[in-house]
């Protein structure tokens, strides 16, 4: 391997691809300084601003997926794929580099279809439990595809998938001994038991009615509520309930010390995203998860369905947890030896030093 390598990582679209991706990066530079790293995206996307800010450069992709209800959005698609994989080839004449890294999302296909054309080695790293099709479909030409699930081997070639699991932000997961301090920060009773709910940066509309609608049942059992709410239904919130609505209602709308939320909490509420997950088996505290369904093929069902198959999380569907997640929530609060199991075996599936893993697979690839 040369000492300068060149790496293209390409992908985004959401915080549970661009994290990962970033992570892969910084594992890189640890291990080899002086290798270069571009990045690639979709204009317009959540990784052109978040890239720059973990200090990469990236170049974006005139790409975007299918509209759902729009045929006419639909119509330049073709012409778009087109024009991104001709830039794609063309970063790559003028990057020259030595392996590739797809995340997901939508720049990911064409510059590993590019990549593939140029008889560059690449890398998937597929986070979710379901392949994607683009994925399935590169994952045939792929060199290794790092895998976060079992039972991959029906969406790749087996002799080419490495369990890795997903690479997490490793100040997130920190919270040893930290409890005290999150609920200092938080303003909350360290010994009142509490649930952490999140919805992810955007917000989750069912488990935010789920807790507004309940919250006279959770206040009657002297329950402590973080409640992040995401930044599309944060402002509704606060104008219905008031931002000081009770001492025992922290209402956020983002949560910028997530470490120190996870650390108070005694329960976890949340969407079932393959990053999230990662960072939940890592946390290890009693996790209720309820799927989002409106994501492509499902995936975060069937991300759920992995851990619940191995006893770590309760599920509940988005159709009924308006009505049953918060007395689902109340009765694991109170329930210590479930509380203890659902953890134990969360903790089982931990999968702690996927960025390193994966970066190493990476730099196998440089001949």
């Amino acid at each position: 391997m040369n000492n300068s390598p060149k790496i293209i990582i390409s992908g985004g679209g959401t915080g549970g691809h661009i994290f990962p991706a970033v992570a892969i990066a910084n594992a890189l530079k640890r291990m080899v300084p002086t290798c270069e790293i571009l990045f690639v995206g979709a204009i317009g996307r959540m990784e052109m601003e978040k890239v720059p800010a973990a200090g990469y450069k990236i170049i974006g992709l005139n790409i975007s997926g299918m509209q759902r209800g729009s045929i006419i959005k639909n119509l330049a698609l073709p012409l778009k794929v087109i024009g991104s994989v001709r830039k794609a080839m063309q970063i790559i004449n003028d990057f020259k580099p030595d392996a590739v890294v797809g995340v997901g999302g939508y720049a990911s296909g064409p510059l590993l279809y590019a990549a593939s054309l140029k008889g560059i080695p690449y890398l998937i790293q597929e986070q979710n439990s379901y392949a994607g099709i683009t994925n399935k479909w590169l994952g045939k030409k792929a060199s290794k595809i790092c895998v976060a699930f079992d039972d991959m081997d029906q969406f790749f070639p087996a002799d080419r998938i490495l369990k890795t699991g997903n690479p997490v932000r490793q100040e997130v997961v920190d919270i040893k001994g930290k409890h005290y301090a999150g609920a200092e920060l938080l303003k909350l009773d360290p010994l009142k038991k509490t649930i952490m709910v999140t919805g992810g940066s955007l917000g989750a509309g069912t488990l935010n009615k789920a807790i507004e609608k309940h919250l006279p049942e959770i206040l009657a059992q002297d329950v402590q509520v973080i409640w992040q709410t995401g930044k599309y239904y944060y402002k509704g919130i606060i104008e219905r309930l008031g931002l000081a609505y009770h001492p025992n209602v922290r209402i956020l709308e983002f949560l910028n010390k997530m470490d120190l939320a996870y650390a108070a909490a005694d329960i976890i509420i949340s969407r079932a995203g393959a990053g999230t997950i990662a960072e939940l088996c890592l946390i290890k505290k009693p996790v209720i998860l309820v799927p989002s369904p409106n994501v492509a093929e499902d995936h975060q069902t069937k991300n759920a369905v992995a851990l619940v198959k191995n006893g770590a999380a309760i599920l509940i569907n988005d159709r009924s947890a308006e009505d049953t997640l918060v007395k689902e929530a109340l009765a694991l609060l109170t329930n210590k030896e479930q509380c203890e199991t659902l953890a134990q075996n969360l903790a089982k599936m931990a999968l702690p030093k996927a960025d390193e893993m994966i970066a190493n697979e990476v730099l196998k690839l440089i001949k």
